[in-house]
């Protein structure tokens, strides 16, 4: 069963409309209410009609992060899409794409393949990331995205259905980072260089900061450190391949860049990470076996719902152009 908003006031779309919350929305922060009631715009410009006051609750002004409760009156003003320099649609080719990666869906969730170089969210210079298509693909439908994916890293991203699936896995993924097994998480990675035999732990804290332009930089600080958050990625050698090392990647907490910021850490960067990784390492494979993008890729998920009662173990199959690498390396 699918929910939608009550509507107190009628559906003018030249003027402003007010949208009863519902019931199995409370708890929902105000910024991902309005993507879901907004669904053909782009994320900066719901962020500035919060911020510009336009958009209240129960008559007031209220931040992005604030978490409505069902019964809650929200004003949503018109709004052009033309004002955003945007259109009101993905490419259909770009469409084709994203619905054609979708590797597994029931009435809950829907799991997605996602690409190299697809964006979550948009956002940031980016018109559409892969929440805003698959939108688009399920206009009558209510989408949203459980976790992120770097935009270079390929492989499995989640998105809820309902909201109670939302709110049932968030809860896992906060046990997951807190040390439990919640939601499980497994990467394969190329990692330059030769790694040791089994299995290497890293448990380094990473903090987040800011570069002039407002480019995120990560990195690693000392224990302790109050600027920085715990972090533990484990790293298993599966083979080694023309003197660089292919391996599975099971982190513990979900921290941004985490497993690229470890791997720096460690002396074996991902291979054809050009933030974090080794230039002549990367302009190596890149002239020798073709790879061109990062070869990080999220290939499992493991999880149960309903209190443990529902198993989930989702797979998505290495992109070809990384099995074309693998293949070329001796």
């Amino acid at each position: 069963m699918t929910h939608s908003a009550t509507k107190s006031g009628g559906e003018n779309r030249t003027g402003a409309r007010v949208v009863r919350v519902p019931d199995d929305r409370a708890g929902q922060r105000l910024d991902n209410f309005l993507l879901g009631q907004l669904k053909s715009v782009p994320k900066s410009l719901i962020y500035k009609l919060i911020r510009s006051g336009q958009v209240r609750i129960n008559g007031g002004r209220a931040k992005a992060e604030r978490k409505l409760e069902g019964g809650e009156e929200v004003r949503i003003p018109p709004v052009r899409l033309a004002e955003a320099g945007d259109r009101a649609m993905p490419p259909a080719g770009f469409m084709n794409v994203l619905d054609a990666a979708i590797v597994y869906e029931d009435a809950r969730l829907l799991a997605l393949n996602k690409p190299s170089g697809v964006a979550s969210h948009g956002g940031s210079g980016i018109s559409f990331g892969a929440i805003e298509t698959l939108r688009a693909l399920r206009p009558n439908q209510s989408l949203e995205l459980v976790h992120r994916l770097d935009r270079d890293t390929s492989g499995l991203l989640i998105v809820a259905k309902k909201r109670s699936a939302l709110t049932e896995m968030q809860m896992l993924m906060r046990e997951g980072s807190s040390g439990g097994t919640g939601f499980r998480k497994r990467y394969l990675a190329l990692l330059g260089g030769r790694m040791p035999d089994g299995v290497m732990s890293v448990d380094a804290p990473l903090h987040v900061g800011l570069r002039q332009g407002g480019e995120r930089h990560v990195q690693v600080v000392r224990a302790g450190s109050t600027a920085g958050k715990p972090s533990l990625s484990h790293f298993q050698l599966l083979e080694r391949r023309g003197g660089q090392s292919y391996c599975e990647v099971r982190i513990e907490s979900g921290r941004t860049h985490q497993i690229r910021v470890h791997a720096q850490h460690i002396g074996h960067a991902v291979a054809g990470d050009d933030k974090y990784g080794d230039s002549a390492v990367n302009r190596k494979l890149r002239e020798q076996v073709g790879l061109k993008r990062l070869f990080l890729h999220a290939s499992t998920l493991e999880f149960a719902l309903d209190d443990g009662k529902t198993p989930y173990l989702l797979n998505a199959p290495l992109a070809p152009e990384l099995l074309d690498v693998l293949d070329r390396l001796v």
